[in-house]
């Protein structure tokens, strides 16, 4: 295999799984309510937003990192078309 289909390959896989986690992180935010609850008999429904709050912090690095290594790649992928355009021109040799 060359090396441009490894480059696209590990740069769609990079951004297919930035996108599932960015679905995931929404579809656990949707249920979160911006509540306060002030007094003892709403217990159970503070406890299930503390756990969605819990998830919601456990996916939250992992979700910035993967926009930082699709970044990254991104620019990446900018760098090396730059290059071989400027190597086609006869800029770069």
């Amino acid at each position: 295999m060359t090396f441009l289909p490894v480059m696209w390959t590990v740069w769609g896989v990079l951004v297919a799984a930035a996108a599932i986690l960015h679905v995931y992180r929404g579809s656990l935010m949707k249920d979160e309510a911006d509540q306060i609850f002030l007094d003892d008999s709403f217990d159970q429904e503070k406890a299930a937003q503390a756990a969605i709050v819990a998830k919601v912090n456990k996916v939250e690095p992992v979700l910035k990192t993967a926009y930082w290594l699709v970044a990254a790649m991104t620019a990446f992928v900018v760098v090396y078309y730059v290059r071989d355009i400027l190597m086609q021109l006869g800029v770069m040799r």
